[in-house]
């Protein structure tokens, strides 16, 4: 049997669909139905109910991917702690952070490590959504919200502030009461931050929304509104300003997030010490 027939149905039984399991595994959707169809022949069992364009597990189908799942993660383990065993700092260390946050802050620190060690390959993953640590695809994430499941050990790295910012000639010109706020949508439509900006809209028309801090301050600079933004992403423009300076800002904590196995891996370790010097 080929392990690569039963990892795409693993995946497909996961996402519930071609197109999602395509999307997670980052192939064409033709590519895992073809993958399905192998494993079927090569089991002789039915694994798919075809009913029109929408697949639905078999009965066979869902023993076979219960155990697909349980293979894969004990695969993903042995990886893993294969890595985790890792003494020298060389090798490939993944980092997920936000978009933002990655392009503003990480560059600094990554760049000083690498001139210390020169054989230590970073990739950097700027995602609005979690991936997953289990599946190894990342070896570190950073996320603005503490994990509460998994097999994960997560650090705090500190609390970035949140305040509404404006261009400066917008906020001279335009009364508080005519501000139009720049909403967030997508991934970020439940963050701490949109949901302040929603209860200060009190429920007029979103004029301007997007799935990304960096363009919402695109947005902000244009003239366009204002916006809860990060401090650190805010300061970068001189034209913007806070839009109430008295009020307390919101705070978000940041949290450094590994795979328990990986905790003593010399890469990953020497990684996150040059994370650890960031200062929001």
């Amino acid at each position: 049997m080929n392990w690569d027939d039963l990892r795409h149905f693993a995946g497909f039984a996961k996402a519930g669909s071609l197109s999602g399991a395509a999307r997670d595994m980052h192939v064409e959707h033709a590519t895992i139905a073809r993958r399905i169809a192998s494993l079927e022949a090569t089991l002789r069992m039915k694994l798919v109910d075809r009913r029109g364009r929408r697949l639905v597990l078999t009965s066979d189908g869902v023993q076979i991917a219960a155990i697909a799942s349980r293979i894969e993660a004990d695969t993903e383990h042995v990886l893993r702690l294969a890595k985790g065993t890792s003494s020298k700092v060389m090798g490939d260390v993944t980092i997920s952070a936000p978009p933002s946050l990655a392009a503003t802050m990480l560059a600094a620190p990554l760049t000083r490590l690498r001139k210390q060690h020169p054989d230590l390959n970073v990739h950097v993953s700027s995602e609005s959504e979690t991936v997953s640590l289990d599946r190894r695809e990342a070896d570190i994430a950073i996320r603005l919200k503490r994990p509460e499941n998994g097999d994960l050990t997560a650090m705090k790295l500190g609390e970035i502030p949140f305040r509404l910012y404006g261009q400066a000639s917008y906020l001279k010109r335009t009364a508080q009461a005519d501000w139009t706020y720049i909403h967030l949508h997508g991934a970020l439509s439940d963050s701490p931050q949109q949901i302040d900006v929603k209860a200060r809209n009190q429920g007029r028309s979103i004029g301007v929304s997007t799935d990304q801090i960096e363009m919402q301050r695109a947005f902000v600079l244009s003239g366009a509104g204002v916006a809860m933004l990060p401090d650190f992403l805010a300061v970068l423009a001189p034209s913007l300003a806070k839009a109430e300076p008295q009020e307390q800002s919101l705070l978000r904590e940041v949290w450094l997030v590994i795979h328990t196995d990986m905790k003593s891996a010399a890469p990953v370790q020497a990684v996150i010490g040059a994370l650890r010097t960031m200062r929001f």
